[in-house]
């Protein structure tokens, strides 16, 4: 696991779509999917107000097949680091897009059971370096 405590990111949310897995150079497993995030408080009218953040998560080798087991809405704890990519579209406009490359998932509440059964190694394998996609 990479425990840079300089980046480091804990998030807990809900599972927004499926994992989706994919093989890139050196047979290598890399996934991604998005969990959403809310926030709730209360105005300064005394309205509660409610807010969520999306956020992409990326994970690499074992740690992807794992993914495979959980379904859209699936509450999850999430620890790793943030990663900032940028790339050129084809109108040739920087983009960007910051990821959280996850170390650790670990499912909470009732376990959902996604459409596909995944594998059944845990996560073990160190993050990778590589473009997700």
């Amino acid at each position: 696991m990479n425990r840079n405590s300089a980046n480091r990111v804990i998030l807990v949310g809900h599972i927004g779509m499926v994992p989706e897995v994919k093989t890139v150079k050196n047979d290598r497993k890399v996934s991604h999917f998005t969990v959403a995030s809310n926030y709730r408080w209360k105005d300064p009218e005394g309205e509660y107000q409610n807010r969520t953040d999306w956020h992409r998560i990326v994970c690499w080798g074992n740690m992807a097949e794992y993914s495979r087991r959980f379904a859209k809405g699936q509450q999850l704890y999430i620890e790793g680091s943030l990663r900032t990519r940028e790339w050129t579209d084809e109108n040739k406009i920087k983009r960007y897009i910051t990821e959280v490359y996850a170390d650790m998932l670990t499912p909470l509440g009732k376990l959902k059971a996604p459409e596909e059964e995944g594998a059944e190694a845990g996560p073990n394998e160190k993050t990778g370096d590589e473009t997700p996609f």
